[in-house]
C-alpha cells in the first residue's frame, strides 16, 4: 500500500518520474505549505516497487505491505 504524506509533499515530481507505471500525478488541490502534492491515480494498480519512495528528497512516501488473508 502506498501512503503520500500530503504536508510533507512539495509538489517536487520525481516521484512522478520515477514511478515505471505511471500511477503517480499532482493534485489539483493545495496542502497548507500551498504546493500541489502527489495523489496516487490508480492505487489498485500500484505494485510497491518503492521506485517512488527511493526517489522523494522529503521522505513523504511510505510503501506498507498489506496483511495476506488467510
Amino acid at each position: 500500500m502506498l501512503i503520500i504524506n500530503e504536508e510533507r509533499c512539495k509538489g517536487c515530481s520525481l516521484c512522478i518520474q520515477a514511478c515505471p507505471r505511471g500511477l503517480l500525478a499532482l493534485s489539483a488541490g493545495f496542502n497548507k505549505a500551498g504546493h500541489h502534492p502527489v495523489t496516487i491515480c490508480k492505487p489498485n494498480e500500484c505494485t510497491s516497487c518503492l521506485a517512488c519512495a527511493r526517489m522523494c528528497p522529503d521522505l513523504a512516501i511510505t510503501i506498507t505491505k498489506e496483511a495476506e488473508t488467510a
